[in-house]
């Protein structure tokens, strides 16, 4: 996507811009509600928007093709489009805001909204911390590594290099290994890494096996989502961080693949987030982890990924509702309204006959 249609304005909603692709950078005001909100937003929706064009082309969806079929639209449009109506819903009175104002209140929405400050936050924080997390107990990184400077992570280092080797890969293949340090192989974004999996084991005849259950990306969701703290003890049930402050208790798919997105950069030798690098290529990466969870079938799969991330992050989590405690207070009401129930259902057929 060009910087051209980056900066395309609200008037040339013929047009329509991809929305899911990360847009310019942007400073915005820290008083509007919309930044308090855009932050968790990019973190648990979709982290590489483009607001400006999401704003745009959602305007166009709710106007001018509101009657057009929604099979007219491509898989990248419809998700667009529901990623629109997630921003609409969660934040009150947007888009009556949206609709009733001009192509200039679209644009200081879109730049209130931005989530780049959020992701560069967490971006900050996550380079040092990922450090600690990699380190066997005990021991220490061989070399070592510097936690402000990236230069020497990537396939440069032993450990960093086999956490982010492709799975399928060898990374003990001395071949394989220095085709990726030299850039021989290159890797893509949808060549995923062996840190996403459980005990950093990836078995080919089971794809989903352990995939997204790593403890490096638990840890990382909870130095974001819950506090920094939680990271090194169990988790309480009271919550705390970004998901109290926003009233988070479930896990979204979306920020699984953020967090996924985070560390795999962390562990790059790249020293900036940027999405025209097509070295570390993060938005393919983020995409293909988006598009994986939204396959109608791997449905399952991500269920059960979802109940167990659930578990791992809000220990009050439950799949089922909880009985009430036999002769407590709160089962005896119960009890009491079912046989009040029967007695007038009872009634009821009676009066009929």
């Amino acid at each position: 996507m060009s910087e051209s249609g980056d900066q395309q304005s609200c008037g040339q909603r013929r047009k329509p811009v991809d929305a899911l692709q990360l847009g310019p950078r942007k400073r915005p005001s820290a008083t509007d509600p919309l930044v308090h909100y855009g932050r968790h937003f990019g973190r648990t929706v979709h982290a590489l928007c483009n607001f400006q064009a999401l704003l745009t082309n959602g305007i166009l969806r709710m106007g001018e093709l509101a009657d057009t079929p929604e099979e007219n639209f491509t898989a990248e449009e419809r998700r667009e489009h529901r990623v629109f109506q997630e921003l609409l819903k969660s934040v009150a009175g947007l888009e009556e805001r949206l609709m009733q104002g001009g192509d200039d209140e679209v644009d200081a929405v879109a730049e209130l909204a931005s989530a780049s400050g959020a992701r560069g936050d967490d971006t900050k924080s996550l380079k040092g911390s990922v450090l600690d997390w990699i380190t066997p107990k005990g021991q220490n990184l061989v070399p070592p590594l510097a936690r402000n400077i990236k230069v020497d992570r990537g396939f440069h280092h032993e450990r960093t290099g086999a956490l982010l080797c492709p799975a399928g890969l060898d990374w003990s293949n001395s071949e394989t290994k220095a085709k990726l340090k030299s850039g021989e192989i290159i890797v893509t974004g949808d060549q995923w890494p062996l840190f996403l999996y459980a005990d950093y084991y990836y078995d080919p005849e089971d794809p989903w096996n352990g995939l997204f259950r790593s403890a490096l990306l638990v840890c990382a969701y909870r130095h974001v989502f819950t506090s920094p703290s939680s990271v090194d003890r169990e988790p309480k049930a009271t919550r705390s961080g970004n998901a109290r402050i926003h009233g988070m208790t479930r896990v979204t798919l979306p920020s699984i693949a953020y967090i996924a997105t985070q560390i795999r950069f962390s562990l790059t030798s790249s020293p900036v987030f940027s999405r025209t690098d097509t070295v570390t290529d993060s938005e393919r990466f983020y995409n293909s982890v988006l598009d994986i969870f939204e396959d109608p079938e791997e449905k399952q799969e991500v269920n059960d990924l979802t109940v167990w991330w659930n578990r791992q992050i809000f220990p009050s989590y439950s799949t089922a509702q909880r009985p009430p405690v036999k002769n407590s207070a709160l089962a005896r009401i119960r009890e009491k309204r079912a046989r009040t129930k029967e007695v007038l259902a009872g009634d009821g057929d009676g009066g009929s006959v």
